[in-house]
């Protein structure tokens, strides 16, 4: 896959000072001051996963996916202008903000902003937790995902699918539309939530360690009207998790034991059972909307849905393989 991974974020926000509160105290990221009307924060060994800047504009500023090779820049850019889309090339000075050495810049069909990039710049200094956790699952699989609104999921799956070479990974068409796609071996690194919305719906961040989730949830709650989820499994990808409120309205998903597939031999198919086993009260909804979900769940419990057994999840069993036989050589 030419396009392999979710690299980095950008929000615009006039609430800095909460941004790094919530970043860095509850989600466990590195907070870095870039000026007065910026905080990047770090996820691992790259300098930059997030950037918040204080500036008028939408809520997302720019979602910048990873490629595997300068030349591959090129290539979209040529299809994306061949398709009639506008396509800017980076600057120096804007590959330098955003710690890269060359990247591309277009708009979707919904006008979110979207970036190509190769060679993210790497720390020299260990990151650095906001709070103690045990790290964040990135690395091949980027820094997680990312999940958009959309007025048109035709038109915006026509977009990713084909300009982008997205491949999707499984669609449910009830309640609404949704569209999950992989661009390597994580289930999904982005999704179309066909809401009649724009905008961002969520993004989501892994954690290496259930507890590290648990904690999180514990510090969320402290605020009664922080969490829009309560802690739940889904469906497609495994994921425990739970959502929570940003400064920004948005939300944030905090993760962890999503599933791992491979994309070469991967189907993409239809869902129907709802996209969670138990759990994710979405406390923000209605009460009929807050029901229905509610009733998705209800059946897959009733059907007695479930996901395999961890100790049976091959891409787990074979890292734990892995470590006990470097650990007796």
């Amino acid at each position: 896959m030419a396009i392999n991974a979710l690299g980095y974020i950008g929000i615009r926000s006039d609430c800095l000072t909460d941004w790094t509160e919530f970043a860095s105290k509850i989600l466990g990221m590195q907070s870095i001051e870039r000026s007065r009307s910026a905080r990047a924060f770090r996820m691992d060994n790259r300098e930059q996963r997030l950037l918040v800047t204080d500036e008028p504009g939408e809520t997302l500023a720019f979602i910048g996916w990873e490629v595997d090779s300068p030349e591959d820049i090129e290539m979209y850019a040529a299809r994306l202008d061949a398709a009639g889309v506008a396509v800017d090339w980076g600057s120096p000075g804007l590959a330098d903000k955003r710690f890269v050495s060359k990247l591309v810049g277009f708009d979707d069909p919904d006008g979110n902003r979207v970036e190509l990039f190769h060679g993210p710049m790497l720390a020299d200094d260990p990151f650095a937790p906001g709070r103690p956790i045990q790290g964040f699952k990135t690395g091949p699989y980027g820094m997680g995902h990312a999940v958009m609104h959309v007025t048109d999921p035709d038109r915006m799956l026509g977009f990713y699918r084909d300009l982008l070479d997205f491949r999707v990974s499984d669609y449910g068409l009830t309640p609404y539309p949704l569209y999950f796609f992989h661009v390597n071996g994580r289930h999904h690194s982005f999704a179309l939530v066909g809401s009649g919305q724009t905008g961002f719906h969520h993004f989501m961040v892994e954690f290496d360690n259930l507890d590290d989730v648990g904690q999180g949830y514990d510090l969320a709650q402290m605020d009664p009207e922080c969490i829009a989820y309560t802690l739940g499994r889904h469906t497609n990808d495994y994921m425990t998790s739970y959502y929570a409120h940003t400064p920004s309205g948005f939300f944030i998903e905090s993760g962890w034991g999503g599933r791992i597939i491979d994309p070469d031999t991967w189907n993409p198919h239809e869902t129907t059972c709802g996209p969670s086993f138990w759990g994710h009260e979405r406390l923000y909804l209605p009460d009929d909307a807050r029901e229905r979900m509610r009733d998705m769940r209800l059946e897959a419990a009733q059907n007695g849905l479930r996901a395999p057994p961890v100790i049976d999840c091959p891409w787990l069993y074979g890292a734990l393989s892995s470590k006990s036989k470097a650990a007796k050589s």
